[in-house]
């Protein structure tokens, strides 16, 4: 059973970066696509980017251009770099992991914990 750590969230103030980092551990890491949702008060959780196992990425809209993620196989970690960040950008991360090995980027079946992002205007 793969466990998921995510990390790195915090307040920052709108303009500015904060870099997240999802670890897993007692599971396999590199063949499975691996994404980032967010969820805000009061709505529901929303997809932000994922890589597939083969490094392939897909962003929503709202984050095109401003977020990247990535992945390290050796370290078994996904990250999310967050540039430009605005108060809507608000939420809860999440990271996840694909439902299969050498699966797609459209479904997600483990779950961390959420790390908290606020950012202030």
């Amino acid at each position: 059973q793969v466990q998921l750590v995510e990390s790195g969230g915090g307040l920052v103030q709108a303009g500015g970066s904060l870099r997240l980092s999802c670890a897993a551990s007692g599971g396999l890491f590199s063949t499975y696509a691996m994404g980032w949702f967010r969820q805000a008060p009061g709505r529901e959780r929303d997809f932000v980017a994922a890589i597939s196992w083969g490094g392939n990425t897909r962003y929503a809209d709202s984050v095109k251009g401003r977020f990247t993620i990535s992945r390290d196989n050796a370290k078994k970690t996904m990250y999310l770099q967050m540039n430009s960040l605005q108060p809507e950008d608000t939420a809860v991360y999440y990271c996840a992991r694909g439902t299969r090995s050498y699966g797609s980027t459209s479904g997600f079946g483990s779950w961390g914990q959420g790390t908290r992002v606020t950012v202030s205007s």
